[in-house]
């Protein structure tokens, strides 16, 4: 199968019979509903780049496994510049949707199961890499999007897995066959989970012994019996069933997070990529989070790119673009922005193969990019609010705006420079505050402190890499000190 078209992926969605819910219903037609819809263009955004010319040295690379083009984000890395190619491909999804394209964490898993279940299989003669291979190469020849999910809800942190009151809180084996093992169990905050084809599960944290039935990896179509899904609220998430696009802020793209429950759901054997081996749980884990901490300096650059470009416009219709502390905010904002970037770009330049033969980014730089992650989106944003104004969080609705008696009093008095419509003044408002305060900050703002780890998560693979005694020894050998 060749790519698919932008409109092919929609369609082989509409053929799933998932499980979705949301505000206590099952929603019959997630393809079209209004609040669901957004996300799925954001997904479709990463088809449509592929066939574009333009774009196709970023989104589309030859796989070394087939010989046939097939989308980046179903890639394995093979050198150094394919993970710089990700970072960029990455900032350019994000410049085009302004939001979460959710493609991300299924292209982490990949590569870092790939990697992962070859070292098992050394150590173990199991079949596991086989086992991938096989699912890798039916995703890229389908062209399909898959779901990473490693996120337990973990119920007391203090407790590892086999401790807890519920054993559900992290899933697990309940019952082991022939042909596979059923599981039981969920994983929260799936980033595009009712958008996604197939589901790439993987333990959330290192293990020990007792933890057997929790250490696991396997793939399973979305919509497989037992599995279903109930979407997260977003702040303004229902102004996306009011009709009109204005209040929405970004009406044409979006992101949507679910927990996805395991009710009893039959894995066959052909699919396990990892069952019991809890001595590589820790190694899995910390891959995909090396991973997908390099992502972020891409995709968050990329929605960074459009939020500096709205707070400039804002500041053009409120006349204000030539003061000095105007500019020097947009300064700062490009500064940290690029900041990112460049800690994106720096992991992947200084990668290395894996015993495997895909490429691993550097660890201790990717932490590092998404410890700044953790911090520059809040700075950024807080000066795309000082520039915007108060009229950020204080203006009137579309149906005020458009009200036959009141709306030519908001279009009088909300106005800025003579040459730009009120309207338009307010849709670059609704756009900042959609990435700060609405439903886009789940795929900015928020995101940026928890997705792919909290920050004190980085800070201990830092503290783990950050090579101290080397430091210490050079201190010493320059202040000549003898020991």
């Amino acid at each position: 199968m060749a790519l698919m078209t932008g409109e092919q992926y929609i369609e082989s969605i509409r053929k799933l019979n998932m499980k979705v819910y949301m505000f206590g219903e099952k929603v019959e037609n997630p393809v079209d509903h209004p609040i669901l819809r957004p996300s799925l263009n954001s997904v479709r955004m990463t088809y449509d780049l592929a066939q574009d010319p333009e774009y196709q040295d970023l989104m589309v690379v030859e796989s070394p496994y087939s010989g046939k083009a097939v989308n980046r984000f179903t890639h394995i890395h093979q050198s150094t510049e394919d993970l710089k190619n990700k970072v960029k491909m990455q900032r350019l999804c994000g410049q085009k949707t302004a939001a979460c394209f959710q493609r991300c964490v299924g292209m982490d898993a990949f590569n870092a199961v790939f990697s992962t279940t070859f070292e098992i299989d050394e150590k173990y003669g199991t079949k596991y890499h086989e086992n991938f291979k096989k699912f890798m190469l039916y995703s890229q020849e389908n062209d399909l999007t898959v779901d990473g999910a490693m996120t337990d809800p973990k119920g007391d942190r203090s407790k590892a897995p086999h401790q807890q009151e519920d054993p559900d809180l992290y899933l697990h084996v309940v019952e082991r066959r022939p042909d596979g093992v059923v599981v039981r169990g969920a994983k929260a905050h799936q980033t595009g989970m009712t958008n996604s084809h197939e589901i790439l599960v993987m333990p959330t944290i290192a293990m020990g012994e007792d933890d057997k039935d929790y250490a696991l990896s396997f793939a399973v179509p979305s919509d497989t019996d037992g599995i279903l899904m109930i979407i997260g609220r977003q702040s303004c998430d229902t102004r996306k069933l009011e009709g009109g696009n204005l209040d929405v802020g970004n009406s044409e793209f979006g992101g949507v997070e679910a927990l996805v429950v395991f009710d009893d759901v039959f894995v066959p054997n052909d699919r396990i990529f990892m069952n019991g081996e809890v001595d590589f749980a820790g190694m899995l884990v910390e891959r995909f989070a090396g991973y997908h901490r390099q992502s972020y300096g891409g995709c968050k650059v990329g929605v960074g790119d459009v939020l500096i470009g709205a707070a400039a416009v804002a500041a053009d219709h409120n006349g204000v673009a030539r003061a000095s502390h105007i500019k020097d905010k947009l300064i700062e904002m490009t500064h940290l922005n690029e900041t990112l970037y460049s800690c994106g770009i720096a992991c992947s330049t200084e990668g290395h193969q894996t015993a495997s033969g895909n490429y691993m980014i550097d660890v201790l730089l990717a932490n590092v990019c998404k410890q700044n992650i953790t911090r520059f989106p809040y700075e950024i944003v807080r000066l795309a609010e000082d520039i915007a104004g108060g009229l950020l969080v204080t203006a009137p609705s579309e149906k005020d705006f458009k009200d036959e008696k009141i709306g030519a009093y908001v279009d009088k008095y909300f106005k800025g420079i003579g040459s730009v419509s009120t309207e338009n003044r307010l849709r670059i408002l609704r756009l900042i505050e959609n990435l700060a305060l609405g439903t886009a900050a789940v795929g900015y703002r928020t995101e940026s402190m928890h997705g792919a780890g909290s920050p004190q998560a980085q800070r201990i693979m830092i503290a783990r890499q950050g090579n101290l005694e080397h430091k210490k020894a050079l201190a010493k050998a320059i202040a000549h000190v003898d020991e």
